[in-house]
């Protein structure tokens, strides 16, 4: 037993569900990124093309979660709202720019957004202690699926 009130919420588990639909979530990169990788090239395109529009939906996602994270404070801190939309928006940008830059910098930018966001999710204070691990969880997921990408890219000259 300890004299912190708060130890337990931060040793908090997980619940099963809760990772059974990570896991699901995340399903989507390393498919795509094998489907590119490794997949004849009727195949990569397209799957370049959903792991390119599954990771802005993903950052979108996690932008989310922290803004509602911060609205369920009782005085939401106004940069922190402004801050939780700054993945969406970057993941929206990048998606607009595919086709306009050459799809390594569309993966790599991406890459950086997942990475930028997750050290927002892990300096943040006053979060439940589940969500940085399962932003953890995303995170590579994404951004070692991405790598994939990103060399393959590299590579065929679409950089």
């Amino acid at each position: 037993m300890t004299d912190d009130p708060g130890a337990a919420s931060r040793w908090e588990s997980i619940p099963p569900a809760l990772w059974a639909i990570a896991i699901g979530s995340l399903a989507p990169f390393p498919i795509a990124a094998a489907a590119y990788g490794w997949g004849s090239p009727d195949v990569a395109r397209p799957a370049l093309t959903v792991i390119i529009v599954w990771s802005a939906c993903v950052l979108g996602f996690l932008g989310g979660v922290r803004w509602g994270l911060e609205n369920g404070r009782p005085s939401p801190r106004p940069y922190r709202l402004v801050i939780s939309v700054a993945s969406p928006v970057a993941a929206a940008a990048i998606l607009i720019s595919r086709g306009r830059v050459p799809d390594g910098w569309v993966v790599g930018g991406l890459i950086a957004a997942f990475l930028l966001q997750w050290l927002f999710d892990h300096q943040g204070p006053d979060v439940p202690a589940r969500y940085p691990r399962l932003s953890t969880a995303v995170t590579a997921a994404a951004c070692v699926s991405l790598a994939v990408c990103l060399d393959q890219a590299m590579k065929t000259g679409h950089v």
